[in-house]
């Protein structure tokens, strides 16, 4: 739905970038799995940093303390970590909401705004996927050139690149470093614009739609500070 082409009476069309979010049919547990994706891939930076590194040992003995073994007091840690980057992203979302409906003056619910504001989150949680595993797929993506021809690892060339090495000079590390951090700006800015837009739809008067875009603001604000340090604590 972010794509710029579609499919209309049987042709490719060209639509601007991210239209096709205001249309998004939401379902119950849309605002949840956004949620979730972006909380999981927060979770995933955050698990590689000094932070979680000094934070894991502990939860883990506490959680053997209990009673538990080894293997499943890690399983258990991580579980708690995962759910929490998921509670601390859905509470940023909703407090959002929370504001923007104090300054509702058409009577609409926490849950209502929710979902209509809910399309905002999608650039955010693809921006998130890009910052998070735009490393992986710049050096681990070139393996494919020889995977393809000997993906069993048999010793067969089917396509002569059998040969194919990792080039891991073709970006530098701080190349990868603003791709990621360009992507986690402009995410951001493309929710704030699209929540602007479907404020003004939304409230009847435009000194409402600003005010409560404040709130929005906010959010966006805090969404791009957790990504910019969990980038941080990432490469620290």
């Amino acid at each position: 739905m972010a794509s710029p082409l579609h499919w209309l009476r049987g042709e490719v069309r060209v639509r601007p970038l991210l239209s096709g979010l205001t249309t998004l049919d939401v379902v119950p547990g849309t605002v949840a799995l956004a949620c979730t994706m972006i909380g999981t891939t927060s979770f995933d930076g955050f698990s590689t940093g000094p932070a979680w590194t000094s934070l894991a040992p502990r939860l883990t003995d506490s959680l053997r303390n209990l009673g538990l073994g080894q293997s499943a007091a890690l399983e258990g840690a991580l579980t708690i970590g995962l759910l929490s980057c998921v509670l601390i992203v859905s509470g940023l979302y909703w407090l959002g909401v929370s504001g923007m409906r104090r300054e509702n003056r058409v009577g609409m619910t926490s849950e209502v705004l929710a979902g209509r504001f809910v399309h905002t989150l999608i650039p955010i949680a693809l921006a998130y996927i890009v910052a998070h595993y735009f490393s992986l797929l710049a050096y681990d993506g070139q393996r494919i050139g020889y995977l393809v021809s000997d993906p069993l690892g048999l010793g067969h060339n089917y396509f002569g690149t059998a040969t194919a090495t990792v080039n891991y000079n073709w970006i530098s590390a701080t190349g990868i470093w603003y791709v990621q951090v360009v992507a986690l700006i402009c995410g951001h800015i493309a929710g704030l614009i699209l929540a602007h837009d479907r404020a003004l739809v939304t409230f009847k008067e435009s000194r409402t739609a600003t005010r409560s875009q404040y709130w929005m603001l906010a959010v966006m604000i805090a969404f791009t500070s957790l990504g910019l340090w969990l980038l941080s604590s990432a490469n620290s």
